[in-house]
């Protein structure tokens, strides 16, 4: 069982050996390490794909999705 010494997850609901197809595949993980790894993982990802501007136009990609939009809408500023 996972404690403060130990944060890794049991690979068994009972404790016991491996179980059904796969179960022998298993590897236990410390899971401080690996939500560390993946929150970065995750992080690095939402910071390069939606939250900086791109270079070429100085947009972010959902204002970029927005402005396409309303071009094939043929909503224009100088239109009603």
């Amino acid at each position: 069982m996972a404690d403060e010494q130990n944060p890794q997850l049991p690979l068994t609901p009972d404790g016991g050996g491996p179980q059904g197809p796969g179960a022998a595949n298993l590897l236990p993980i410390n899971i401080e390490a690996e939500m560390r790894r993946s929150y970065l993982d995750y992080s690095m990802s939402v910071i390069i794909g939606r939250a900086l501007p791109d270079v070429r136009d100085g947009l972010k990609p959902v204002h970029l999705r927005i402005l396409y939009a309303m071009h094939t809408e043929g909503l224009e500023y100088n239109k009603r």
